[in-house]
């Protein structure tokens, strides 16, 4: 069974930087794609950041040059950093994964989630 545990989330002043980590763990096979996907009070879920294992990776403008997403697949381990913090920021993090690569669609994996709240 596989599962995706996140951590990192918390409380943060506009302007902060907050970093955020996903594990992937119990499959046998290569869970190719990683991502975070987020949804706020007022929002739908959306596309933040999701990188291959080959290393492609795509973000979403509203965070492009403030958001970082990087993996380390000896781990089966993605991380986000997350500088330049806004209130619209504000939102549960999903973790998400599949074996396909496809960086733009969710895959069947999701992890239960973390708050980030960005707020003075």
């Amino acid at each position: 069974q596989v599962q995706l545990v996140e951590s990192g989330g918390g409380l943060v002043q506009p302007g902060g930087s907050l970093r955020l980590s996903c594990t992937a763990s119990g499959m046998y096979f290569a869970i190719n794609t990683l991502g975070w996907y987020r949804q706020g009070p007022r929002t739908e879920r959306e596309l933040v950041a999701a990188v291959t294992s080959g290393g492609s990776a795509a973000v979403a403008d509203s965070v492009r040059g403030r958001f970082t997403i990087w993996r380390d697949n000896a781990k089966n381990t993605i991380y986000l950093q997350m500088n330049s913090l806004k209130p619209e920021d504000t939102a549960v993090y999903y973790c998400n994964g599949d074996e396909d690569y496809n960086l733009h669609v969710p895959g069947k994996y999701w992890g239960q989630g973390t708050q980030v709240t960005v707020s003075s």
